[in-house]
């Protein structure tokens, strides 16, 4: 099992057209580190994993359980497991950074 991890040295893996994540997890967490493209979009999804999330840079709009708020700065977010949620990034992306519990074993 990993337990150093450096980004720059990370795959990407696509998670939507223009939206890429670089993931590390352990046993019962993982972070993932979100980029989102200008204007790109995740659609509207839902998963069992409590998700929360914390924006590094750039602008997006984060739509949980039908609310929509601008995140930016240092906002954080929480999206409890099977609540819908959709994110469409600003004009000049974003970054985010997100923790998972427990793992999503299709990013592993």
């Amino acid at each position: 099992m990993h337990r150093f991890w450096k980004p720059a040295e990370m795959p990407r893996k696509t998670l939507a057209p223009e939206v890429t994540a670089k993931i590390a997890s352990g046993e019962k967490l993982m972070l993932s580190l979100v980029t989102l493209g200008p204007d790109a979009v995740v659609p509207m999804h839902a998963h069992p994993h409590e998700q929360m999330g914390l924006m590094v840079s750039g602008t997006m709009d984060l739509t949980i359980a039908g609310e929509t708020r601008r995140m930016s700065g240092s906002d954080m977010y929480l999206v409890p497991g099977g609540v819908p949620h959709s994110v469409k990034a600003g004009p000049e992306g974003a970054v985010a950074l997100d923790a998972f519990s427990p793992p999503r074993e299709e990013y592993r």
